[in-house]
């Protein structure tokens, strides 16, 4: 009898790349089930002959539907932000009602130790899970490298990346590496629960700057400032103070180094050595 795998979340980049690395390692098509808000949205995977269906975090009368059947499940986390343990939940109490074998979860490095404010979400996420009974894979995801490629406009058009996380280092890595490790988590036939410790190797904001007047050309300088100033730079520039204060309060995590590991579990888990940063930024901006 043949494993189903579904992935939740498949109309973002996470979960279709996981979906493709999936049919890429010879999974059957139709062995997948892709679930999106808006499964119009994944048509092309539905082409591909991916079974498509219908799944709303917020909607929890759909996910009974969307899981009837699937084995091992990939929980992508919701980018909602303060609604995220709710949903998180009410797809846990529908895979445990339909019998899913296996989750794996996207969470956060270092979810159980670091003061970063996106971290409690998680934690409740992956206390429900071990209160469900479902054996599960944590994979806590450091930052994506494309959380700055993504702000590469501004960057290039002011000449700076402004932080306040001093010459601390992040272990980021590729969106794509992470979802290749999704895939291969969900291939594991290992029994038991499992975490792992995700990030390629770790840069500054010098070494991000660096990469990007690499890629483009264009000088760009870090200016590492003081939380308050930053804060206040933000601010400046037109974000509102609450969003300050956020990313004021994620650049502190960095500069504590909670978002630097050496854990080779990445690594291990595609097979290879993470993409490195000037390729991806090289990619990112061509």
């Amino acid at each position: 009898m043949s494993t189903i795998y579904g992935v939740t979340g498949a109309s973002g980049h996470l979960g279709h790349l996981t979906v493709t690395e999936l049919i890429a390692r010879d999974v059957a098509p139709e062995h997948i089930v892709a679930i999106a808000r808006t499964p119009e949205k994944v048509a092309d995977l539905a082409d591909l002959g991916v079974q498509v269906r219908e799944g709303d975090y917020t909607r929890p009368d759909t996910l009974l539907a969307a899981l009837a059947g699937v084995d091992r499940l990939l929980l992508v986390s919701s980018s909602e932000v303060g609604q995220r343990a709710a949903q998180h939940a009410a797809v846990i109490d529908a895979a445990k009602a339909d019998g899913v074998g296996r989750i794996v979860y996207t969470s956060i490095l270092g979810a159980d130790t670091t003061q970063n404010p996106l971290a409690p979400e998680h934690v409740e996420t992956e206390t429900a899970l071990r209160a469900s009974g479902i054996a599960h894979t944590l994979l806590r995801n450091g930052w994506y490298i494309e959380n700055y490629t993504g702000q590469a406009q501004q960057y290039l058009a002011t000449g700076a990346i402004l932080s306040a996380t001093g010459d601390a280092k992040v272990s980021g890595a590729a969106r794509e590496d992470y979802a290749i490790a999704a895939a291969a988590a969900l291939l594991d036939d290992a029994d038991g629960d499992r975490v792992y410790e995700l990030g390629g190797a770790a840069f500054s904001f010098d070494d991000l700057a660096g990469a990007i007047s690499d890629a483009t050309g264009t000088t760009v300088a870090h200016t590492p400032l003081p939380a308050d100033e930053y804060t206040a730079a933000l601010i400046g520039a037109g974000v509102d103070e609450q969003t300050a204060g956020f990313l004021a309060a994620l650049d502190a995590t960095i500069a504590a180094g909670e978002l630097e590991t050496d854990s080779d579990d990445l690594a291990r888990l595609i097979g290879r050595a993470p993409t490195p940063l000037v390729d991806v930024v090289r990619a990112q901006l061509a």
